[in-house]
């Protein structure tokens, strides 16, 4: 039987967890911190360790560390188990060495699953006097959610810097490369036939798009420019789709991401075709906000064609109504410069 290291500082969950493990025929010790955790997986030598992050004396990263450069404990495996769900504390665990990362709630099946996989592992890699070279372990791992993806993007895509107003691609392009945004925002827009710019799309920090077919050679349908300084990654479209053949699980969280942003665009329909010029204006100025990560009482920058583009209103009618909106009391202009001052009664516009 194989011995598991359970290191949490909830008591509730630390038994109950052991308690299925132990169902699951493992042979389970616990630790309520990472100080505690240490010693034991250094005096008992488990063949494997799960671990909370957020705990007193030593958290789990400083377990991980402390696991990591000890000869003895270096090459048991180590899965986290926290309800930090942010990618970059993914990432950061991923850096440090983690094996996997289980995110709180989470299914028996899901934590059984992970520590079988880990366990078959390195009883296959203790069978070979080389270990793989990492680009072939690598591969090996399962892409399970969005933030995997992402962090592929970030392994083995290329990054390029957009200054603003620099077009990414251009409607009729190949659609050659999915993009990661790291830092910036991107507007997707074309042309209607009277030749109106439309803004069909805005992404921001860490969005995913200029996805486009993944069984036909299609082109982009619309353009897509840097409203702002923007940092991207770009990845071949022809790796992404080895990606999703390969990774069932994600291409299901792309599919929901996919379905979100027809929900998103069906809303848009909707205000367009039914809502006032005031109130479109009024959630066209509140979204480019919360796209631009903007506080209500920060100015945002942005040019009013894209406001007019995005709001589906003449740029006139735009004009006037930013005019009204400032004699209410509800902006602030300073040249480009909008600052949202009554956020709420902006919301109540209709």
């Amino acid at each position: 039987m194989k011995k598991v290291l359970l290191i949490e500082d909830d008591i509730i969950l630390r038994e109950n967890t052991a308690e299925l493990l132990e169902l699951s025929d493992y042979i389970v010790t616990t630790a309520p911190n990472g100080k505690v955790g240490i010693e034991v997986a250094q005096s008992q030598l488990p063949d494997i360790v799960v671990c909370d992050i957020m705990m007193p004396e030593v958290d789990g990263y400083g377990v991980l560390e402390a696991l990591s450069k000890n000869d003895s404990t270096k090459h048991i495996p180590f899965i986290f188990l926290s309800a930090k769900t942010e990618r970059k504390d993914v990432r950061k665990g991923m850096d440090l060495g983690a094996d996997d990362y289980i995110t709180k709630p989470f299914e028996e099946e899901e934590l059984t699953s992970a520590i079988e996989s880990r366990l078959a592992k390195a009883a296959i890699l203790k069978e070979k006097s080389e270990a793989p070279q990492p680009e072939e372990a690598e591969q090996d791992e399962e892409l399970r959610t969005l933030n995997d993806l992402k962090n592929f993007f970030d392994d083995n895509g290329t990054e390029i810097d957009f200054e603003k107003g620099q077009l990414v691609y251009e409607e009729g392009d190949h659609s050659n490369n999915v993009y990661l945004i790291s830092k910036g925002l991107i507007k997707c827009h074309k042309l209607d036939e009277n030749g109106k710019d439309l803004t069909t799309a805005l992404y921001k920090e860490d969005d995913l798009f200029g996805y486009t077919s993944f069984t036909q050679n299609t082109t982009y349908q619309e353009t897509a420019t840097a409203v702002e300084a923007s940092k991207l990654t770009a990845l071949p479209k022809s790796e992404l789709i080895k990606v999703l053949d390969n990774n069932h699980k994600v291409t299901l969280e792309l599919i929901q991401l996919l379905t979100d942003d027809l929900t998103h665009v069906k809303d848009q329909l909707l205000q367009m075709a039914y809502s006032s010029v005031k109130k479109r204006t009024a959630s066209t100025i509140i979204e480019f906000a919360e796209k631009l990560n903007r506080k209500p009482n920060q100015a945002i920058r942005i040019s009013r064609n894209d406001l007019a583009s995005v709001a589906g209103v003449a740029i006139e009618s735009l004009i006037r109504t930013l005019s009204g909106f400032k004699d209410m009391g509800l902006i602030e202009i300073e040249g480009r410069n909008i600052k949202i001052l009554d956020i709420d009664k902006l919301q109540q516009i209709s």
